[in-house]
């Protein structure tokens, strides 16, 4: 019987704190903002995981997080946090075929007078 939901896994890195150059303060003042980054990526599911399953039927979720943080290039500009959302995307596609879907939520903190969370969120399937 057909229900209509589909096995899936979804490795999650949630609220990622980075410093990036993005939008017109930046700009002006060369100094990063601080945005809250999380990502979370669609994988291909194995038939079943048991204790002895190996990382390779699954993926490393410090691959996401290098893609939110460390693979953000030095000195780059990012007038849209959507481009930042993008190139992270980009980043986890590149890193091998497991992952069929990504969604990146990215808040801007310096926005935040109340703790509400102000920003985007971008998702984007392998072509």
């Amino acid at each position: 019987m057909q229900t209509g939901f589909d096995d899936f896994l979804t490795l999650e890195v949630n609220d990622l704190h980075v410093d990036v150059l993005t939008g017109i303060y930046s700009e002006e003042t060369h100094l990063p903002q601080p945005l809250r980054i999380s990502i979370r990526a669609r994988l291909k599911i194995a038939d079943h995981y048991d204790p002895a399953t190996p990382l390779s039927r699954s993926k490393n979720y410090m691959d996401l997080k290098h893609a939110a943080s460390t693979a953000l290039p030095q000195g780059v500009h990012f007038t849209l946090i959507e481009a930042v959302a993008d190139h992270v995307i980009d980043t986890i596609f590149l890193q091998g075929d497991d992952v069929s879907h990504v969604e990146v939520k990215i808040v801007k903190l310096a926005l935040s007078e109340r703790g509400e969370e102000i920003g985007i969120t971008l998702g984007r399937v392998r072509k």
